[in-house]
């Protein structure tokens, strides 16, 4: 490591091994949907990631920037282009390729070729996508991270590169072949029925809401909100540091779960030690 990253990532000293600050400078991440990944790339590269694939078709809209790493600036820009001037004012040295394109089967295999980890934040309208990129990277051999922006608060499913449970698995789909002919609403809805009793009760009706509504035939971005995006980049960074330390790290069919609404019904903690009180 040289000095100038030293400096930058000093303060990780005693949450981040030295170890493992080594092995994320030179860790080579995918990150595969670059809207709601976005805070996720950033939250990589503050941490101490330096060489990031950015993989994304779409450009920056209005309607993104509450709760994407965009400012008003980048609108009408592809988002890959936006994201690595981000993440290159953040640290200059940094490696970032961008690549506007959409991940397909026509392409995963190439996109997850030398890296080391693939971050699945792709639009989980795209089932396809979705699909080639899990595929491509068991494959080859890498783990994923596929990371959820869920009303307040994120989801993370681990795939190790060997694990028991797939993406296709996950979804019931085919162990193989295309998946063309089969519905994402109700793949997802599948999903959302499964987690649906440990999600904030708001949160749960929202996005049965919004899946019905794409059961319907009637386009719809479903609702999301910057908690979610920060809390999923947050729980990414976290599981990383874990996994790149040795530590235990729950793999798919486990998904974990931050529900930032669940820590503030649950009333915190009290401060005010027994006896001490005014």
């Amino acid at each position: 490591m040289d000095a100038a990253y030293r400096e930058r990532v000093r303060r990780n000293a005693g949450y981040v091994p030295d170890q493992v600050q080594e092995r994320l400078a030179g860790l080579r991440v995918l990150v595969a949907g670059c809207g709601m990944g976005s805070a996720l790339a950033e939250a990589l590269v503050r941490l101490g990631v330096r060489r990031l694939r950015l993989v994304d078709g779409d450009v920056v809209e209005a309607h993104n920037l509450n709760r994407q790493d965009f400012i008003a600036a980048d609108v009408g820009r592809p988002k890959v282009e936006a994201l690595r001037d981000r993440l290159l004012a953040i640290d200059p040295a940094a490696a970032v390729e961008a690549r506007t394109v959409l991940v397909g089967p026509d392409n995963a295999a190439a996109l997850v070729a030398g890296c080391d980890l693939v971050v699945d934040t792709i639009d989980f309208l795209s089932l396809i996508g979705v699909v080639a990129l899990h595929d491509s990277a068991r494959a080859a051999g890498v783990p994923v991270f596929s990371a959820l922006n869920i009303g307040f608060g994120g989801g993370l499913a681990f795939f190790p590169a060997d694990g028991p449970c797939t993406a296709r698995a996950l979804f019931g789909l085919p162990a193989q072949g295309p998946v063309d002919g089969f519905s994402y609403t109700a793949c997802y809805a599948a999903l959302v029925r499964r987690i649906g009793g440990h999600l904030d009760p708001e949160v749960a009706q929202v996005m049965a809401g919004a899946l019905q509504v794409m059961a319907d035939g009637r386009p719809c971005p479903a609702p999301q909100v910057v908690g979610g995006s920060w809390a999923m980049a947050a729980l990414a960074c976290t599981a990383l540091v874990r996994l790149l330390a040795g530590r235990p790290l729950p793999a798919a069919p486990r998904l974990i779960l931050l529900s930032l609404g669940d820590c503030i019904d649950g009333g915190g903690i009290d401060l005010v030690a027994p006896g001490t009180g005014p």
